[in-house]
């Protein structure tokens, strides 16, 4: 698979058709209703299109249909991994939206749904040899053989990193940039950074690059579950089949952050009935605090950063 044409095309169709759904959308009345939990001056940004994930997936697909006799299988079934969870976020998005409820899909529905998408992921890749039950442990060079186990803790890894970077979709351009941070380190730390596994990570982050450029602040469309759940499914496919699937907690703090601030604050509050934050997840916090949504992103994104240059090297060490 050619290593720049997949992520150059994915760029392009998200920067050339972004401005042309965003209209459309607005036509159809896709507009983002923010709840009344949320900051208040993000009032402001009711109406704001959403649904915008659907630009960034088939971005990738067409990016990648040129080269469908290169893929090979781990490369098809990170697509299919993410594309089956994009589905869930916008059968979500369409119950917010179209059908004015604004919690979308029920919890249990929700949950059930990327249940199923994990599980059949998880048995299709263990079937075709695209996983293994060996894991690795990060800056160790060891590997640990999971066996049986390794079918539950694979699917509630998915779970969890699913989750996480919707979670991290709170604010203008935050989740799109950190995820281009961990999904282009997940393309480089690959055994082989031009291997078709490799090409549809970067190909990812081609089509969040051009999507960022009207999701930045202040964002002119937002991704919606949609996008959220998809880039998720691809986050976390992509680094099971690596057979390194730990290594994105370290990569992606700002994402373990984000899920263990709203764990911290609902156990505090249930237990104590105080909160450790001033809002969660965590960016929120700062929001509170008095940081803009332009620092919080370039902050998060940094770090980001950081800790994929130092979690590349120390891999790189102990190999």
């Amino acid at each position: 698979m050619n290593i720049y044409a997949a992520p150059l095309i994915a760029l392009v169709w998200a920067v050339l058709l972004t401005p042309v759904a965003i209209p459309l959308l607005i036509k159809m009345k896709f507009g983002q209703r923010i709840r009344e939990i949320g900051p208040s001056w993000h009032k402001t940004k009711n109406g704001t299109p959403t649904m915008g994930g659907v630009i960034i997936i088939t971005g990738v697909i067409a990016a990648l249909v040129p080269f469908a006799g290169e893929m090979s299988h781990s490369a098809r079934f990170a697509l299919f991994c993410a594309v089956g969870f994009g589905i869930i976020g916008f059968a979500d998005d369409f119950i917010k939206v179209c059908l004015k409820r604004n919690l979308g899909l029920r919890a249990w529905e929700k949950l059930s749904l990327q249940i199923l998408a994990a599980v059949i992921f998880v048995f299709g890749g263990l079937r075709t040899g695209a996983l293994s039950t060996a894991v690795a442990v990060p800056f160790t060079g060891m590997t640990v053989e999971l066996s049986w186990l390794y079918i539950p803790l694979a699917v509630l890894w998915i779970l969890y990193t699913v989750n996480s970077v919707n979670l991290t979709d709170g604010i203008d351009g935050l989740a799109a940039s950190v995820t281009i941070a961990v999904i282009v380190f997940l393309g480089v730390a690959d055994a082989s950074p031009a291997s078709p596994l490799s090409v549809f990570c970067y190909t990812v982050a081609g089509a969040l690059a051009g999507f960022l450029v009207y999701n930045k602040y202040p964002a002119k469309v937002f991704m919606g579950d949609t996008g959220s759940l998809f880039l998720g499914g691809a986050v976390a496919a992509a680094a099971l089949l690596q057979g390194n699937p730990l290594i994105v907690i370290a990569v992606g703090v700002i994402y373990a952050a984000e899920t263990l601030s709203v764990v911290a604050q609902v156990t505090s509050f249930k237990l104590t009935g105080k909160r450790l934050f001033k809002m969660s997840p965590i960016h929120h916090h700062f929001e509170m605090s008095g940081w803009s949504e332009k620092k919080i992103t370039a902050v998060f994104t940094a770090i980001t950063v950081v800790m994929g240059i130092l979690a590349f090297f120390a891999e790189r060490l102990t190999r």
